[in-house]
């Protein structure tokens, strides 16, 4: 099984970083996926832990992945999460630099379930939703763009197809447009922070994942220094 690196543990709440290429929730058909290895640590204290799910990254992302031990505390997560408070920030490395240095993108997304792929639609569209983040270019250099992203919804696919719309597709997402070679079962996009709107029983509000070991990340590291 992958390893996971936890950031943080309380009786509340336990926050992990998921390695790209691991699926975030159970599946029969793959026992490498970041909850059942959360399941597994909880086990050697607990005979039959809760592991409550708050949210997902896709299988080719990497970063923090935050899951509650309590039905109590999952709900609570839960509620934050529909309201917008808290907070996500990542990192993605693009081919190419946007035009423009920073700014808003607001469209509206469409899911086309067959190709399992988000779409940017006019807001007409039967079952489009209205998606928006901010980003922000952190260094251009000769091997790739890093670029700094706040969504401020959390549609699928949401951040690949609003940077790929823009023509900043992430490098290795081939289903997005970027032909770059890659990790396999990777692309350079990374959940790097997560800001909570207040405590949970003392813990942190915000938690950072540091950087990626692999693929175009380290040749970043010198960013967050």
């Amino acid at each position: 099984m992958s390893a996971i690196e936890i950031l943080f543990e309380s009786n509340q709440i336990i926050v992990i970083t998921k390695p790209a290429g691991t699926i975030s929730e159970h599946n029969k058909f793959e026992a490498d996926n970041a909850e059942a290895l959360v399941r597994a640590h909880l086990s050697e204290k607990v005979k039959t832990p809760f592991v409550g799910i708050t949210h997902r990254l896709d299988r080719v992302t990497s970063g923090i992945l935050l899951m509650a031990k309590r039905p109590g505390t999952l709900k609570t997560i839960n509620q934050w999460f529909e309201s917008r408070q808290i907070k996500k920030t990542y990192l993605a490395i693009t081919s190419t630099a946007p035009e423009v240095a920073s700014g808003v993108l607001e469209q509206h997304l469409w899911t086309d379930v067959e190709q399992k792929k988000a779409l940017v639609v006019s807001g007409k569209k039967k079952g489009a939703k209205p998606a928006q983040l901010s980003y922000r270019t952190l260094a251009v250099t000769d091997f790739g763009c890093l670029l700094e992203i706040k969504p401020k919804t959390g549609r699928f696919h949401q951040i690949r197809a609003q940077l790929a719309h823009m023509g900043c597709p992430i490098i290795g997402d081939e289903k997005y447009g970027n032909a770059q070679p890659y990790l396999k079962q990777q692309i350079a996009l990374h959940a790097y922070k997560l800001e909570f709107p207040e405590a949970i029983n003392e813990s942190p509000v915000q938690f950072t994942a540091g950087l990626p070991d692999t693929g175009l990340w380290s040749r970043f590291a010198d960013q967050f220094k």
